[in-house]
């Protein structure tokens, strides 16, 4: 049988992660155990464009995991996790990670496809070592002038939800007092 033919009897002609209707393809997912249809999946264009680019993902299109999570083929569960995991930063989909069960097998073929992204991957860690994760809370351990501006970050000032400097471990970016600013991370311990 085709192999897209087989895809949309299975899926009933609708994106396997966001349910829509429209602009379908079979994508294939990468390091997949099997051939044919079982490490295929239907979707619509907008889902395979921020699979396929991460500059262009919408957080907010991906709450549509919560259902597809639980579907039942090993294909969609692979994407769905690998998606949650791209997206964790969020705050929300670790929730969905938190349940999420999957087969030995299925979740070892869903981590294959995320090791070649982090073994390049830069950390950022604190003044005590601890790595800091994109949302996650700092303290400031010093008195910091912020360059270009009259504010001076207060030593013990909790910066919720940084995002990290992605080329450079040494930067975080927060705001403090309203003002978004880059953070060394040496002057910082992680709350």
């Amino acid at each position: 049988m085709d192999i897209e033919k087989n895809l949309r009897e299975r899926s009933d002609s609708t994106c396997e992660l966001c349910s829509t209707k429209d602009n379908l393809s079979v994508y294939e997912i990468p390091h997949s155990p099997e051939e044919g249809s079982e490490n295929r999946i239907l979707l619509c264009n907008t889902c395979r464009e921020q699979i396929e680019d991460p500059e262009k993902v919408d957080s907010n299109h991906w709450r549509c995991l919560n259902d597809s999570m639980w579907s039942t083929i090993p294909a969609v569960q692979v994407m769905a996790w690998r998606m949650l995991n791209r997206l964790k930063a969020e705050g929300w989909p670790q929730d969905l990670l938190d349940m999420m069960y999957m087969e030995d097998e299925v979740k070892a073929w869903a981590k294959a496809g995320i090791q070649e992204n982090t073994e390049n991957t830069i950390i950022h860690k604190d003044s005590n070592g601890a790595v800091i994760d994109a949302g996650d809370t700092v303290v400031l351990i010093k008195d910091l002038n912020v360059k270009g501006s009259s504010l001076t970050a207060k030593r013990g000032t909790a910066v919720r939800r940084v995002s990290l400097v992605h080329d450079n471990p040494e930067q975080i970016e927060g705001k403090v007092e309203g003002q978004q600013i880059v953070i060394l991370t040496k002057f910082v311990k992680k709350a």
